[in-house]
């Protein structure tokens, strides 16, 4: 009778080919998925070009912006002055691109003051399990309850000669304006951070690092507010058309800056006792503060859509 063998397995590996693609870096995707997004990339184009402009324009159109002639009052636009002028003669468009920056610059200010706010108070918030959290929202949802405008002019009002004697009338408005602003939009990032963090909080790679020892501050800072920062980017683009809205509604209540300074809100302040002879001085600032605001609001839809991960694009 003829034993059977049993045959061994073959020791020798197999290859298995497979194709290897090469890693894409989250901002690469980041920026695949904005790109798709037609209405923020347009938006991107516009936003740029005005910056640009406000930029380099006193290089391309070196015109002084308090420059007086009493017999060019009120002109429509022209090659001489494509933008018109006011009533007392002044070129339209240079005082455009010198508002332009101030109004730029308040806003992108004010929104570092309200984000750097909301995030800290939203953080502590987050990771509190007790009396901090209960009172940080507290206060949060009283400052959300304050009529802002009224609470603006009140602040203004009492506190804008101290800071204009301190930093001089442009310096002293400047900070005055960024402060109020910001101070009062901070609640809906501190809401959005405070969400975050509470969910994330409870994550296996936090969990992991509390595990090894990682302090409450260590946890916060590296392993939480990473990937927390979505959200924010998202939330920071909107202050900043919230507070140039803010701050032209300043103006052209003729409480922001001083009428020499001409922003974009004064230049609609100064017009609309001509809306009827000369609506060329207030369709051009108006149309800027449009167009800067729905750019910075496309902007922050198509980041939302390319930094949310459960989003096909």
């Amino acid at each position: 009778m003829a034993g059977s063998t049993l045959a061994s397995p073959s020791a020798e590996p197999v290859v298995v080919a497979a194709k290897t693609s090469a890693a894409v870096s989250p901002g690469r995707e980041t920026w695949r998925r904005f790109r798709r997004h037609r209405l923020a990339m347009a938006s991107s184009v516009v936003l740029a070009l005005l910056v640009l402009g406000v930029v380099i324009g006193p290089w391309l159109w070196p015109i002084a912006i308090n420059e007086i002639d009493f017999s060019a009052q009120l002109q429509t636009p022209s090659w001489a002055h494509p933008f018109g002028t006011d009533d007392l003669g002044q070129d339209i468009l240079a005082r455009m691109i010198y508002g332009g920056r101030i109004s730029l610059a308040v806003g992108l200010a004010a929104m570092v003051v309200a984000t750097f706010v909301g995030v800290v108070v939203g953080a502590v918030a987050g990771m509190s399990r007790r009396y901090a959290d209960s009172f940080l929202m507290w206060v949060t949802d009283l400052f959300l309850s304050l009529p802002q405008l009224p609470l603006l002019l009140l602040v203004i009002y009492l506190f804008r000669e101290q800071l204009k004697a301190a930093f001089g009338v442009e310096g002293g408005v400047f900070v005055l304006i960024v402060i109020v602003i910001g101070g009062l939009r901070w609640m809906p990032v501190a809401r959005l951070v405070r969400a975050q963090f509470m969910s994330l909080r409870e994550k296996e790679f936090v969990e992991a690092a509390r595990a090894q020892g990682a302090t409450r501050f260590r946890q916060m800072v590296h392993h939480i507010l990473p990937n927390a920062l979505g959200p924010v980017i998202v939330a920071a683009t909107i202050e900043v058309s919230s507070a140039i809205i803010a701050e032209s509604t300043l103006s052209f209540l003729g409480l922001g800056f001083p009428p020499d300074i001409p922003t974009w809100g004064r230049l609609l302040f100064d017009a609309k006792d001509h809306l009827d002879s000369a609506p060329h001085w207030a369709l051009f600032p108006g149309a800027a503060i449009f167009l800067t605001v729905l750019s910075i609001n496309f902007i922050g839809d198509g980041l939302r859509d390319a930094l949310d991960p459960r989003r096909v694009i």
